[in-house]
């Protein structure tokens, strides 16, 4: 399986991301925002990090880099396409994801482990999960997605909430909650279910000796969703 990980100024998890996918089968291929064209690819991803500096708007300058066109063909043509916190917020600066990406609840950057439920397994990324709850990391300082209520009640119409912060046994309640994100949301899909964004960081979590190993769980079961 073909990766590719898009680097922007300010990307600082593109290594990470680029580690994660290559221990577990993927051919990655590093892809300067500048360049114009993808390669071939099975999965596309837009990292976490602070692109641009988060100057203006968190990933709004990122939206308008030269390879985003390519990125938006790639995802309307059924590709799978993974944002993960920054990346989600360039997801939905590009429109390719409903709602936004708020300050936190208490206007101070996270940097923690929580726990996640899967919401919706039936797509690539989820599909056939022994676990429905993961311990992932988070580190941002605008977390706190929020949409109208137009919006949510067109996402739940169509499951495409992907995650939920919750507890260790998976109970969804306001105090697991770490940003304020409505409904205690932690990642969406587009309609299609081939575009995921998600703020908590998978590729964090891949080896038990340093971090975790949930991440390895979710990595694993992407590559083999897509053989």
């Amino acid at each position: 399986m073909n990766s590719s990980v898009i680097i922007f100024p300010g990307s600082n998890c593109d290594r990470d991301m680029d580690v994660a996918l290559k221990k577990f089968g993927f051919k990655n291929q590093m892809i300067w925002h500048n360049d114009s064209e993808l390669p071939k690819s099975d999965l596309v991803v837009l990292p976490g990090g602070f692109s641009y500096g988060d100057y203006l708007r968190c990933g709004s300058m990122a939206s308008k880099s030269k390879i985003i066109d390519s990125v938006i063909k790639f995802a309307k043509s059924g590709g799978l396409l993974l944002g993960i916190c920054n990346g989600f917020q360039i997801l939905t600066e590009t429109k390719l994801l409903p709602g936004a990406l708020l300050r936190n609840k208490y206007s101070k950057f996270i940097c923690k482990n929580v726990f996640v439920k899967i919401n919706n397994s039936e797509n690539k990324y989820f599909k056939n999960l022994k676990k429905n709850v993961l311990e992932l990391h988070i580190a941002h300082n605008e977390g706190n997605f929020f949409c109208s209520n137009d919006q949510m009640r067109e996402i739940e119409d169509n499951n495409q909430i992907a995650i939920n912060y919750c507890d260790q046994k998976g109970q969804v309640e306001d105090n697991f909650n770490p940003n304020g994100a409505i409904k205690n949301i932690a990642g969406i899909f587009n309609k299609q279910k081939n575009i995921l964004g998600m703020m908590p960081h998978p590729e964090r979590m891949i080896d038990n000796y340093l971090s975790g190993e949930d991440g390895s769980f979710f990595f694993q079961n992407l590559i083999n969703n897509l053989k």
